[in-house]
């Protein structure tokens, strides 16, 4: 295994578009970084990049002590020693699944017995060895992905790619393969980049986030992180179901506000001038004493109720309550927590 290390790396086509605009970041050894962002933001051209696909416009890729990716040259994909999931799972339907896992290595002149206990070996951590001599055509969808892991793995790659593997999967599907992919993660050890559009797949899923917009990093920070403490607008509104307010903030320079201060805010008593601050659902709760809202909204989720809240001067708040509210009726609503983006 090694480190991966993007030294200011960027990547413009013809007419100067750039879609990867000086990207720097190190991805440490065994790490499991998910780029987020919305389509055309640069993510996809940014793994190409790391697999060898695409060549850098500027900058550099290190793996370890190799320079594997330079605006001068490119070490090939076959040569980096890294392996590459895709949507479509890329598997050769008149192979078996033994037969497909164990392919690389056959491209690599492993023969016999070897051949055979390294396949074994990749289909154990995805839990397939029993549906070995399968061909791909017999499985679901959730197992081909499997199938795509293992062979991934039998080649001990340092670095593992996957260019949102789960998007052609349904809901309850996609729930399952999070699963594996942590149990993958886990048991490989394998430093992995996990492409993906949706915020729920990568807080659940990585080590470390990386949030782009336009082709450069807006935020890099575990999930936890990220989602408590965003760096901007652009963030603040792509991770989680938060409300973004431009509120007075007075001359307070903390960014972590409490119930007093939010309550100020949003009564208008802090007066000064106009800043973004952020207010998750979760943290706006049915109260005793507190702020009046009317409900706009309310939508059974299944486990809750959804709410849609209309401030006096009209700006919504989102928030959660295990009774149903009727639209159109005021409530009081405690705010007990905010963000200064």
């Amino acid at each position: 295994m090694a480190t991966l290390i993007l030294n200011h790396l960027s990547k413009a086509y013809d007419g100067g578009r750039a879609a990867v605009n000086g990207v720097s970041l190190t991805v440490r050894d065994g790490g499991f970084l998910a780029l987020l962002g919305p389509s055309g933001c640069g993510k996809t051209t940014l793994l190409r990049m790391i697999a060898g696909f695409e060549q850098p416009s500027d900058g550099s890729i290190v793996l370890g002590e190799r320079v594997i990716s330079t605006a001068e040259g490119v070490l090939p994909p076959e040569r980096r020693n890294m392996a590459m999931v895709f949507q479509s799972y890329a598997l050769w339907p008149h192979m078996t699944v033994a037969q497909n896992v164990g392919y690389p290595l056959k491209l690599r002149g492993v023969k016999g017995e070897n051949l055979r206990r390294k396949t074994m070996e990749a289909l154990d951590v995805v839990r397939l060895a029993d549906l070995a001599d399968r061909r791909p055509a017999a499985l679901s969808g959730g197992q081909r992905q499997r199938v795509a892991l293992a062979r991934c793995l039998v080649t001990s790659p340092d670095v593992v790619l996957l260019d949102e593997p789960l998007a052609n999967l349904d809901r309850h599907l996609r729930a399952a393969m999070e699963e594996t992919f942590r149990d993958f993660h886990a048991r490989s050890g394998a430093t992995m980049i996990y492409v993906t559009h949706d915020q729920a797949e990568a807080m659940a899923l990585a080590t470390e986030i990386a949030v782009m917009s336009e082709g450069r990093f807006l935020q890099v920070a575990p999930p936890n992180e990220i989602y408590a403490h965003p760096e901007g607008r652009v963030v603040g509104g792509l991770i989680g179901q938060g409300t973004i307010l431009s509120l007075p903030v007075g001359e307070g320079r903390e960014r972590s506000l409490d119930r007093a201060a939010c309550h100020a805010l949003l009564l208008g008593e802090a007066g000064g001038s106009l800043c973004d601050v952020l207010i998750r659902p979760e943290h706006v709760r049915p109260a005793v004493d507190g702020i009046a809202l009317q409900v706009r909204e309310c939508v059974f989720t299944g486990e809750r109720h959804a709410l849609t809240l209309a401030r006096a001067d009209g700006s919504l708040l989102k928030a959660f309550s295990a009774e149903r509210l009727a639209p159109g009726s005021m409530a009081v609503f405690s705010v007990e927590r905010g963000w200064r983006l």
